[in-house]
């Protein structure tokens, strides 16, 4: 494996990038431009291992091509880490109504998944 460089022209914006998203990329198609179809793969390139202003740094596993200057870069969040579910035993929630006049409650609803067996 080796630490690549990805320099962009400015610098990342996104501010959704993290260290340990995974990078892929796409390169241009022969007719120019970005656009990505069927016959254009998306290649797994490796894990974010730094953002340094406009340089993104990815661990790439031997055997995985460089991308060319001018290739589409994209990401994807680590799920292991971005959860988005509760996590534990138990949640516990209290609602308050500081209205005085009646109010109707229609519905109620949350995400939750079994973590710890």
């Amino acid at each position: 494996m080796q630490i690549i460089n990805l320099p962009f022209s400015s610098a990342v914006f996104n501010t959704s990038l993290q260290v340990g998203d995974i990078a892929y990329y796409a390169n241009p198609s022969p007719t120019g431009g970005f656009s990505v179809s069927n016959n254009d793969p998306i290649t797994k390139l490796g894990t974010i291992v730094a953002i340094n202003g406009s340089v993104i740094q990815v661990l790439k596993p031997n055997g995985v091509a460089t991308p060319v200057s001018g290739s589409y870069i994209m990401f994807e969040k680590n799920k292991k880490v971005n959860s988005s579910n509760l996590t534990g035993y138990y949640a516990e929630v209290k609602f308050k109504n500081y209205s005085p006049g009646k109010v109707e409650l229609f519905s109620i609803g949350s995400e939750a998944e079994e973590s710890s067996k």
